[in-house]
């Protein structure tokens, strides 16, 4: 089987992260939760959002699939990562594989991350940490977070949506955040850097937003070393 340049999706994949990815992919510290709670969108398969609820922290998921019964999306879930595990054997020169040891100990992960999550959803939905809800829209009142966090979607997804619905995503995500939006990977499918982040930046500054790209710790998808982070009102 020869390699391939980009990873071919032809849905957005239903999986997640688990709390020690997130923690070393947006550059946190357990002290941040102290500020208030944090949203996790779109979320997929949040096992960040169960294993910090068990830690004691606020965190909402939001995500387009919520409204699915936990059996589908377990199925779904599975599905996907299945799908995955056989685009990264096409596409392996485009991944570190020392953050997981190999290709297996990425899969595990995202094993357990769906097992955490199904674990939790049934319960977590009826808390409320678990809410339907699409980008660019989200059922949130002003500044409810503290912080917004965004993995693995906008600019991994830049050749499905244009500048402008990235622009306006970013805005609602900020809109919700009293503090900062993080935002990883900044990278396309391909692994090159999302071509008009220029563009939406200066969007985002138009409307009173500033964003400041830093790096992250988390290092699997080769090049995919950064994080932007947003805030409304002053520098981020």
């Amino acid at each position: 089987m020869g390699m391939k340049d980009k990873m071919e999706l032809e849905d957005v994949a239903f999986i997640g992260r688990t709390y020690a990815e997130y923690m070393d992919m947006f550059a946190m510290e357990e002290k941040i939760f102290l500020d208030g709670p944090v949203l996790d969108c779109p979320a997929g398969s949040s096992s960040f959002t169960a294993e910090a609820c068990t830690r004691g922290h606020r965190v909402t998921a939001c995500d387009m699939l919520y409204n699915l019964p936990v059996r589908e999306l377990e199925e779904k879930g599975n599905r996907d990562i299945t799908l995955i595990g056989q685009k990264m054997e096409e596409t392996a020169h485009l991944f570190r594989w020392d953050y997981y040891g190999d290709k297996k100990g990425h899969m595990g992960h995202r094993v357990a991350a769906l097992s955490r999550f199904v674990a939790d959803y049934p319960a977590g939905g009826k808390k409320g940490r678990y809410v339907r809800a699409e980008l660019p829209h989200l059922p949130f009142a002003d500044k409810s977070f503290t912080l917004a966090l965004s993995s693995h979607f906008l600019f991994l997804c830049g050749d499905r949506l244009n500048p402008g619905s990235h622009a306006e995503s970013l805005m609602e995500m900020a809109r919700v955040s009293s503090g900062e939006v993080r935002v990883y990977p900044l990278q396309g499918l391909d692994g090159k850097p999302y071509p008009h982040m220029e563009e939406v930046l200066n969007m985002l500054e138009q409307n009173g937003i500033s964003a400041e790209i830093r790096f992250t710790p988390f290092k699997f998808f080769r090049g995919a070393d950064k994080m932007l982070a947003l805030k409304a009102g002053r520098r981020a």
